[in-house]
C-alpha cells in the first residue's frame, strides 16, 4: 500500500470528527462509569473495593494491553479495528445488561468494553497522524476532548436512563447508541495511493502466472518426450527383442538416478527451509534482547524513571474521584435535591477544559513543561487531601472542577516524555508509561474502595491517594531539580543511548 502526503485537511477533517465522535461514543460510559457504580453497589451487594474493579477494568485494560492495539492497528489498519471495536463496545454494554453477578461484569464490561476502547484509540490516532503533519497537534487535541466531552454527557445521560428504565434498560440504550461507531468507522478511509501499486507487489502477483505457464510447458515436453521414447522403445522390440530389454533396462537406470536427484532436492529444499527458519528464529531474539535492552537504557535516565513512578502513583491516587465521587457525596448524606449537575459531569467538562488550557500553556518557550507537570501532581495531591473535608454539594463540586481541570494534564504528558527521552524514542518510551499509567488506573479504584470497606469511611482512602500523587510529584522534582543544564552540558559524555533532559525555554 503506498500512501499518499499527509494533505492536512480535506477529509484529514472528516477524519477528525468522526474520530471525535468514535472517543465520544466509546470513552462516554467508561469514564461516566461512577454512575453505574452506585447501581452495581445496590444490585449486586458486594464490597466497594470488589465493585470498583469493574470500572477500573474499563478504564486500564485498554493501556495494558497497548501493545496488542498497535500491532493490530498496524496489521489490519484504522477502518477495519474500529468497525470490529465497535461491535466490541456495544456487545460489551449489552451483555452487561443481562449481567448476574458481579464477576460478568469483569469480563463483559471491564475486559471486553475497556479493550474495545484501547482498540479504537489506538485506531483514531494512528490514522489521524497519517491524515496530518503540520496541524497534527490541533487534530490530536480536538478528538482527544471527545472522552472528555463523552463523560460530561453520559453522566448526566446515564442517570436520566436509570430513572426512565432501570439499569439494564440503560445499559442497552447506551450499547444501541454505540453502534453509531460502526459509521463513524465506515468513515475512516485509509490514506492511500491504488493508481500505482508498488512493483515489487507487481512482480509477486506475477509470479504465479509466470510458474504455471513454465509448469504446463515443461510438463507438455516431458509427455512428448515420454511418447516418443515409448514409440521408439516399441519399435525396437518388435525388431530386435535384446534392443529392447537393453533399453529397458537402461531407461530404468535413468528413472532410479531421477529418483535419487529428485530425493536430494528435496532434502537440501528441507535443509534450507529449517536454516531459514533458525535464522528467522535468531533475529527476532535479536529484536528482543534489543527491545530490553533499550528499555533497560530508558531507565538509566533519572528522570524517565522518576516519570514512571509519578505516572503510576498518579493514576493510583488521581483516578478514583472519577468513578467514586458519587458514592463520596452519597456517603456525606448530601441530598439529590442540592444536586444541581453531576459532580462527575463537572469532572468531565473541567477535564476538556484543562487539556486545552495546559496545552496552549506548553507551546509557550518561557513555560518548562516539567515544571508546570509536576506542579499540576502537587496541586492534585492537595486537592485529593481536602475531600474529606468537603461535607457539602458546593465544596464537592469546587473540588470535582480542579480536580478535572488538573487531570487535563494528560495533553502536555507526550511534550514531557519527548523532552525527557528524544523525539527517535518516544514511541518505545510512551508505550512503556502508558502500560504503567493502565496498571494505575485498574488498581486505583479497589485500593481506595477497600480502604472504605476497611474503616468504613472515605477520609483514610483519599489520605492515601494523596499521599501517592503528592509522592510522585515531589519524587519527579527531585529527579529534575538537580540543574537540567548541568545535564545538558554533560550529555556529551553520556553513551549514544544515553538521554538528558533539557529545559523546555532552550527547546
Amino acid at each position: 500500500m503506498v500512501f499518499r502526503k499527509p494533505p492536512d485537511g480535506g477529509w484529514g477533517w472528516v477524519i477528525v470528527a468522526v474520530s471525535f465522535f468514535t472517543q465520544f461514543l466509546c470513552y462516554g460510559s467508561p469514564l461516566a462509569v461512577g454512575v453505574l457504580y452506585l447501581e452495581w453497589l445496590d444490585a449486586f451487594g458486594e464490597g466497594k473495593g470488589k465493585t470498583a474493579w469493574v470500572g477500573s477494568l474499563a478504564n486500564g485494560i485498554g493501556l495494558l494491553a497497548s501493545p496488542v492495539c498497535s500491532i493490530c492497528v498496524s496489521s489490519f489498519g484504522a477502518r477495519p479495528v474500529a468497525i470490529f471495536s465497535g461491535f466490541m463496545v456495544a456487545g460489551g454494554l449489552m451483555m452487561s445488561s443481562f449481567a448476574p453477578n458481579i464477576y460478568f461484569l469483569y469480563v463483559s464490561y471491564g475486559i471486553v468494553v475497556g479493550l474495545g476502547c484501547g482498540l479504537l484509540y489506538t485506531a483514531t490516532v494512528t490514522i489521524t497522524c497519517q491524515y496530518f503533519d503540520k496541524h497534527r497537534g490541533l487534530a490530536l487535541g480536538l478528538i482527544s476532548t471527545g472522552s472528555s466531552v463523552g463523560l460530561f454527557i453520559y453522566a448526566a445521560l446515564q442517570r436520566e436512563l436509570i430513572e426512565l428504565y432501570g439499569l439494564d434498560g440503560c445499559l442497552l440504550i447506551v450499547g444501541a447508541l454505540s453502534l453509531n461507531i460502526l459509521a463513524c468507522g465506515s468513515l475512516m478511509r485509509p490514506l492511500e495511493s491504488s493508481s500505482s501499486p508498488p512493483p515489487e507487489k507487481a512482480c509477486a502477483d506475477k509470479v504465479p502466472d509466470q510458474y504455471f505457464v513454465y509448469h504446463e510447458k515443461e510438463k507438455t515436453i516431458e509427455e512428448n518426450i515420454s511418447i516418443l521414447e515409448k514409440g521408439y522403445i516399441d519399435e525396437k522390440c518388435v525388431n530386435n527383442v535384446p534392443d529392447c530389454k537393453q533399453d529397458s533396462i537402461l531407461n530404468k537406470n535413468v528413472l532410479t538416478s531421477i529418483n535419487i536427484n529428485e530425493k536430494d532436492t528435496y532434502k537440501k529444499k528441507v535443509v534450507e527451509q529449517t536454516n531459514f527458519c533458525k535464522q528467522l528464529a535468531k533475529r527476532k531474539w535479536q529484536l528482543y534482547l534489543t527491545y530490553w535492552k533499550e528499555t533497560m537504557v530508558l531507565f538509566k535516565n533519572k528522570v524517565f524513571s522518576a516519570l514512571f513512578v509519578a505516572i503510576l502513583l498518579f493514576d493510583i491516587g488521581g483516578f478514583p474521584p472519577s468513578l467514586l465521587m458519587e458514592d463520596v457525596a452519597r456517603s456525606a448524606n448530601i441530598s439529590e435535591d442540592d444536586y444541581y449537575m453531576p459532580l462527575i459531569s463537572i469532572i468531565g467538562i473541567m477535564t476538556t477544559v484543562g487539556k486545552l488550557i495546559l496545552g496552549i500553556l506548553a507551546d509557550f518557550k518561557w513555560v518548562n513543561t516539567l515544571y508546570l507537570y509536576v506542579t499540576t501532581l502537587i496541586m492534585t495531591g492537595v486537592a485529593l487531601f481536602a475531600i474529606p473535608f468537603a461535607k457539602s454539594y458546593l465544596t464537592l463540586a469546587m473540588l470535582s472542577g480542579i480536580l478535572g481541570f488538573l487531570t487535563g494534564n494528560w495533553s502536555i504528558f507526550p511534550y514531557v516524555t519527548t523532552k525527557t527521552v528524544g523525539i527517535e524514542k518516544l514511541t518505545h518510551a510512551y508505550g512503556i508509561l502508558m502500560f504503567f499509567a493502565g496498571l494505575g488506573n485498574s488498581l486505583g479504584p479497589p485500593i481506595v474502595g477497600w480502604f472504605y470497606d476497611w474503616t468504613q469511611e472515605y477520609d483514610t482512602a483519599f489520605y492515601f491517594s494523596g499521599f501517592c500523587v503528592l509522592l510522585g510529584g515531589f519524587l519527579l522534582l527531585l529527579a529534575a531539580l538537580p540543574c537540567w543544564n548541568a545535564c545538558t552540558n554533560q550529555s556529551s559524555k553520556l553513551p549514544p543511548n544515553s538521554y538528558s533532559y533539557k529545559v523546555a525555554s532552550n527547546a
